[in-house]
């Protein structure tokens, strides 16, 4: 963002109007929403701009949750760098504290260990008297005394700087784990999606097991919008996450793909299996009836359709998921709410030979 020109008067008008747009759209007004529009106004990044005005194209307003995927798109990635560069300036800062506390350690150990040497000379010497002895057991107390008090002060500052690194540790962790989570529904998001996919394809290689890829997508979502409203689209659209979520296994990844779509990343996971799970899901999703919030008016019933493939080893990732869109589109074209899937003979393993897809309806 250029901050530039976020000064006087020409502010106050930039500032009013990206709350007026806000309004307009009747999104609330969060801070992401309002540095979205701000951006706009500023036009300091075009490809936002055009994104919006894609939104906003024939009258329509974008919903909260395609505002978070511009956030998503636009302002995450670039929100971590910041953290990552400022989360490196602290730690850099405690290195150097710390290595100076040790500098300092190892000034007072030689200049202890050089009084520690003269006193053993000095008691070497056969004419020390009982005056002298007096003055060097005083000296080494000293000495003592100054070294003890140094190491608990170095010691302090060791734990200190532990203490900081394992804070900086885990805000680094927090702003990643932020920067990979869909902020409407709380699960992966597309980037996770991605890096997921292709770690669990270099896994099946390696091990020579299963991968299975489950995409969904909601039936008549657009409806939904048009009829209730994007609030009420974004109800549905964390609905459907949860129930993903509920019914995956644990080492799972449940990501937004997109939109109203969904996939579940599912490695070690049989063709079959996958299906089951599925299906599972479709008929609790289906036999549920959501009310709207804001009014408590029915809504209705919400149904999704699924896409299942299994990896071939070897393949891209790409074919991977161009399958399981297949599959997908033909649960569409034959009346939606139900599982298509790739079939595999009885062992339906990855080595196993495909067959052609099929469909299983609600």
């Amino acid at each position: 963002m250029n901050y530039d020109r976020l000064v006087g008067e020409k502010a106050q008008v930039l500032a009013h109007a990206a709350v007026s747009q806000a309004g307009q759209f009747r999104l609330p007004p969060s801070r992401q929403n309002y540095e979205i529009l701000l951006v706009c106004l500023l036009r300091t990044s075009p490809d936002l701009a055009a994104a919006v005005a894609a939104l906003v194209a024939n009258g329509q307003t974008p919903s909260q949750g395609e505002m978070d995927d511009l956030y998503e798109r636009f302002f995450s990635r670039t929100r971590f760098a910041s953290h990552v560069l400022e989360t490196g300036s602290r730690i850099t800062q405690e290195i150097a504290d710390a290595l100076d506390a040790l500098k300092k350690a190892g000034a007072t150990t030689e200049t202890y260990g050089s009084t520690l040497s003269s006193a053993a000379r000095s008691l070497a010497a056969s004419s020390i008297d009982g005056e002298s002895l007096k003055r060097l057991i005083s000296g080494l107390a000293s000495a003592t005394g100054e070294m003890s008090r140094d190491n608990a002060t170095l010691s302090t500052k060791l734990a200190h700087s532990s203490v900081e690194m394992q804070k900086l540790r885990t805000s680094l962790r927090e702003a990643r784990t932020e920067s990979l989570t869909d902020g409407l529904t709380g699960v992966a998001n597309r980037k996770l999606f991605d890096e997921t996919l292709r770690a669990r394809k270099d896994e099946a290689d390696a091990n020579r097991t299963s991968l299975a890829l489950i995409i969904a997508d909601i039936d008549h979502f657009k409806a939904f919008n048009d009829t209730w409203g994007h609030q009420t689209g974004d109800q549905v659209i964390r609905f459907v996450a949860t129930s993903l979520t509920k019914f995956a296994l644990p080492d799972h990844l449940v990501a937004r793909y997109g939109g109203e779509e969904f996939a579940i990343v599912m490695p070690r996971t049989t063709l079959r299996q996958a299906s089951d799970i599925a299906e599972t899901i479709r008929a609790a999703i289906e036999s549920k009836r959501l009310l709207r919030r804001s009014t408590n008016e029915m809504i209705g019933a919400v149904t999704v359709s699924f896409g299942v493939s299994l990896y071939v080893p070897g393949e891209p990732v790409a074919q991977l998921i161009s399958r399981a869109d297949q599959c997908l589109y033909l649960s569409k074209r034959n009346g939606r709410n139900r599982v298509t899937l790739e079939t595999a003979p009885a062992l339906d393993t990855p080595e196993s030979r495909r067959e052609p897809v099929v469909s299983v309806p609600a």
